[in-house]
């Protein structure tokens, strides 16, 4: 909003099953959305409709209005709960003399506002280039506002009055860009310890994940985790952005790795799914997922199913996970609601510290058991080690060597330390 004064009026059609949260729910996301972006949002209006309209994703009649309505109340923005295509953007541009923004536009402003590390910044420039590249000849007013304003900032601002060959050339570069970045975070992964554990918290958007994570991270850090610039959780949606491992202890005094990741949301741009792949392959990785709601929501049961949704999406529907309904200070809730994916649940309290404990001993319970295929080489005078790993192991192949007796096998992580120096390379 640097140097912008935007006053928005937000709009969306009531379709029958459209929102998973319901139409007027729906918008009130959206002012939350337009508010975090740094919008006054002046007015809501909701048009009933069996279809959205192909020329103006609305009704004529009800457009104009909107346009009229608009110049009473000053508004210089209007903001589309729903992804409207190059066309529809001109053509309500030119109907309501005011810019157009849809629900995209919005997130994707927000990401960039968000974005602090090179990757992120990155990522959320290639979702930008993807969603402008094919809108390039309806998005006539946004293209002309070189001052600036939701919907156009970014590193892609500039980029976006370039021809489509120059932003084809950029995406190639963007990709490249993090696919380097990937390639290093491989490594990174492959350095850690494969017996620790990794738990990552996943969740809608602004239900305190990053809360969560600093809670377990002040009540049972590992010795070499400093919290003194750990993000503590804040009232705002897309707050984390950057995924970043830390390490805690379990009661049983095992380490394990714990992860944020971005918040998803209904109707999540599936140009940030693609962008964000490798920040959620963090996700893919895990050995437990966290899955933290915001009980005291009206949506939770909704919320949750967008994160199914999304789970879904990215590959990841069949890590296990608990549930954990934060926000129970804020609640007087006799009976917790099962969850809809049957995983363990608990009630939680990210503020007071309230289920810490009982979030551990589930985290014990839940962790399933790692095991690794491994091919070791074992001499012959280390006999001990070779009755122990017939007792603890799995034997799929066993040979005689010259230099010792070759196993494929497969070890459990308790296991693991013992057989690393046999690890053929």
């Amino acid at each position: 909003m640097e140097g912008k004064n935007e006053r928005a009026l937000l709009v969306s059609i009531e379709m029958p099953g459209h929102h998973l949260i319901g139409t007027e729910a729906s918008l009130e996301e959206l002012t939350e959305l337009a508010r975090t972006a740094g919008a006054e949002v002046l007015g809501k209006f909701i048009q009933k409709r069996n279809k959205p309209d192909t020329t103006y994703y609305m009704g004529k009649g009800f457009a104009e209005e909107l346009g009229l309505k608009a110049e009473e109340l000053a508004a210089n923005l209007i903001i589309v709960d729903e992804e409207l295509s190059g066309t529809q953007i001109r053509n309500l541009e030119e109907i309501t003399d005011v810019t157009v923004i849809d629900r995209t536009n919005l997130i994707l402003d927000i990401f960039a506002q968000r974005a602090k590390s090179r990757e992120g910044k990155l990522q959320v420039e290639l979702a930008q280039i993807n969603y402008r590249l094919p809108r390039l000849t309806g998005m006539g007013i946004q293209l002309s506002r070189l001052a600036g304003g939701i919907g156009t900032k970014g590193p892609g601002e500039t980029k976006l009055e370039t021809d489509r060959r120059h932003l084809k050339n950029r995406i190639n570069d963007i990709k490249k860009q993090i696919a380097r970045i990937s390639r290093q975070r491989k490594i990174k992964r492959k350095g850690r310890n494969p017996n620790t554990p990794l738990i990552v918290l996943v969740g809608y958007t602004n239900a305190g994940k990053s809360s969560v994570r600093y809670r377990l991270l002040k009540e049972v850090p590992s010795i070499v985790t400093d919290t003194s610039n750990e993000d503590q959780g804040t009232d705002k949606l897309f707050a984390t952005l950057d995924s970043t491992i830390r390490g805690i202890t379990l009661k049983s005094g095992r380490e394990a790795l714990i992860g944020d990741t971005v918040g998803f949301i209904q109707k999540i741009p599936h140009q940030l799914i693609t962008s964000f792949k490798t920040t959620l392959d963090e996700v893919l990785e895990a050995d437990l997922l966290l899955h933290v709601v915001d009980i005291n929501n009206s949506f939770a049961k909704e919320q949750q199913e967008a994160v199914y949704n999304v789970l879904e999406e990215i590959g990841a529907s069949n890590i296990k996970r608990i549930t954990i309904y934060n926000k129970i200070d804020l609640v007087d809730l006799s009976v917790l609601p099962k969850p809809l994916d049957q995983s363990s649940y608990l009630s939680f309290s990210a503020k007071t510290g309230r289920g810490v404990a009982e979030l551990l001993d589930l985290i014990e319970q839940e962790l399933p058991e790692k095991k690794f295929i491994l091919n070791v080489l074992i001499p012959f005078s280390q006999g001990k080690i070779i009755s122990d790993l017939h007792n603890n192991c799995k034997v799929f192949e066993m040979k005689y060597t010259t230099a010792g007796t070759h196993f494929t096998v497969e070890v459990p992580a308790y296991f693991y330390p013992k057989l690393e120096y046999f690890i053929l390379k």
